[in-house]
């Protein structure tokens, strides 16, 4: 689980009662939900439509709304300094449109910005003309680029400049930036780099659809966007070049959007981990909390289930029992004397057999637990895939967390896994999505999104792909995307780590439903990665890591998407 720079969001003012009332609906909202909605260019384009002719929110308005919040955003965060020389650059549509607001309100705030139009005023129509002519009344004369000539003769006043502001092309854009626009984005990239960018909506020849570059396009140091992310500043490698992604509401109300059941991608937010971090009542005891049972390892894999365990118990288990093949119990046991164990009839190979369902032995063990991991460091022995099966088919009752070798052990039978009228949570990584599948790894990747929401639907799963931006996809056919975590997780345990800490949520809050507790557990796991790896380095960055920085993720997790009123 990886993540891109971090994103905050920053609410500015809104000049209408509606913006008002969005703006809290979409502050409460978020407290309850930790999400917000992921939308692409033609959701927006309706969610705009709807605003404007069925609410009655003047377009104007909204763009008036969108510049400002990118003047407050360049007030807030860049320094005196960097506001000396601002220029902006803008195109011909709505993007420039924006850019002119943005122009205009630092004049009035006392910066003297510099304006180039990338297109002929002429060209200019509706909301972006209305404000280019506001600009002009305001005394800011734009210079006019409609070439490379052009370019060149203004490309001094540009190279001097402290702060570029990006309001060339928005998330309209349906192809390659060709013609002299992809020279001058070309130029910025290769000779303007040490200026900083604010990109207006998303960087100029980024598509707003896709994680996959279409050609050339700007890298900006912060992106201001409007209501909601789009799928190219979340999706690599695209969101590579957002820089940090600030998301602020205009006046939409958030009614528009959220509940529209076509819009199923979500981005999480901190707020997801609220129920993690109410109080424990003081007469409280380990009971309280669930106990997790932890099926897993084997001769040469007891690292695995000792993983898991001790991340159950620092997820907050109240009691955690770990059940191994009898040779490898010493070394599960080893790892901490926090842990309680129990031995399984193994193979030859050291691994669970199945007869470790003789005499109700493991039904036996299962008795009285709250929730299952099972996987880590299982093997893929037959015997040991025969026990899987069985064990998971005999403890619907309990919820489930399946990883690892216990996903392997369904390779080429993944229509046994159904979770109809049961809480099974799958945590794959693409290489075992593969083998669920049939498709190739290259294609899991390829089609992420969709892949996950296939299967969790299909199978009545909660499905957690593991990976750059992880996906928790919901068999109602919902999808989150985790923005926490970094390269450094890039290593092995830290997916055990994950198992253990979903058991754990779902051990310890039977209440809430696994799409609340899963999408929690996968936020607060890359958060503890973020941690770890501020303090050990991404290259130095072991699981172990993880557990020692969980606490302090659950208390002190920075916002990707923040909810200040400043950035």
């Amino acid at each position: 689980m990886n993540s891109t720079s971090a994103a905050s969001a920053s609410f500015a003012p809104l000049s209408s009662d509606a913006g008002e009332a969005a703006k809290a609906s979409h502050a409460a909202r978020s407290v309850a939900s930790g999400d917000m909605k992921i939308l692409n260019s033609s959701q927006m384009r309706a969610v705009d439509r709807v605003s404007i002719e069925e609410l009655g929110i003047p377009g104007l308005l909204l763009m008036e709304n969108a510049g400002r919040s990118v003047a407050d955003l360049i007030q807030a965060k860049f320094s005196a300094r960097e506001r000396e020389h601002i220029v902006v650059l803008c195109g011909k549509g709505n993007n420039g449109g924006d850019g002119f607001v943005v122009a205009r309100h630092l004049k009035m705030r006392g910066h003297a910005p510099r304006v180039v139009l990338l297109a002929d005023p002429q060209s200019l129509k509706g909301d972006a003309r209305a404000n280019y002519d506001h600009l002009l009344r305001v005394g800011l004369q734009p210079a006019i680029v409609t070439s490379a000539e052009q370019w060149q003769a203004v490309r001094g006043a540009v190279r001097a400049a402290t702060l570029l502001v990006d309001a060339i092309l928005g998330t309209g854009l349906g192809g390659p930036v060709e013609g002299f626009l992809s020279g001058i984005i070309r130029d910025l990239n290769g000779n303007f780099a040490n200026i900083p960018i604010v990109a207006v909506d998303i960087p100029s020849g980024l598509p707003s659809d896709t994680g996959e570059p279409l050609g050339e396009s700007l890298r900006a140091r912060c992106t201001v966007t409007f209501t909601a992310p789009k799928w190219g500043h979340i999706f690599p490698p695209n969101c590579e070049r957002v820089g940090e992604l600030v998301v602020t509401p205009i006046g939409t109300p958030p009614s528009v959007y959220e509940n529209n059941p076509a819009h199923f991608l979500n981005l999480l937010t901190p707020e997801v981990l609220a129920p993690l971090q109410r109080k424990r009542a003081g007469d409280s005891h380990k009971g309280d909390y669930g106990h997790v049972l932890v099926v897993g390892g084997s001769r040469g894999k007891s690292g695995a289930a000792a993983l898991a365990s001790l991340a159950a118990l620092r997820a907050g288990a109240g009691l955690v029992t770990a059940a191994t093949a009898t040779s490898v119990l010493p070394m599960v046991a080893a790892a901490s004397p926090v842990l309680m164990t129990e031995p399984l009839a193994e193979t030859d190979a050291g691994s669970i057999s199945a007869r470790a369902f003789d005499y109700g032995r493991f039904a036996g063990i299962v008795q009285g637990k709250s929730a299952l991991a099972i996987g880590p460091g299982l093997s893929t022995d037959p015997d040991t895939v025969e026990f899987v099966r069985r064990a998971i088919r005999e403890c619907a009752a309990l919820p489930v967390v399946i990883d690892a070798d216990a996903l392997n052990a369904f390779a080429g039978a993944a229509e046994r896994l159904q979770g109809e009228g049961r809480k099974l949570v799958l945590t794959p990584h693409p290489g075992e999505m593969s083998r669920l599948t049939g498709l190739s790894t290259q294609e899991v990747q390829a089609r992420r999104v969709e892949v996950a929401r296939e299967f969790a639907q299909q199978h009545k799963v909660c499905l957690v792909l593991k990976g750059y931006r992880t996906l928790i996809a919901e068999p109602g056919g919902q999808v989150y995307v985790n923005p926490t975590g970094n390269p450094g997780m890039a290593t092995g345990g830290t997916g055990d780590v994950l198992t253990g800490m979903i058991a754990a949520l779902l051990a310890q809050f039977p209440e809430l439903p696994v799409e609340q507790a899963v999408p929690a557990a996968v936020y607060w796991h890359g958060a503890a990665g973020d941690v770890a790896a501020e303090a050990h380095g991404e290259i130095s960055l072991i699981a172990t890591d993880l557990l020692e920085a969980l606490p302090q993720a659950l208390r002190q997790t920075p916002s990707p998407v923040c909810r200040d009123e400043r950035c």
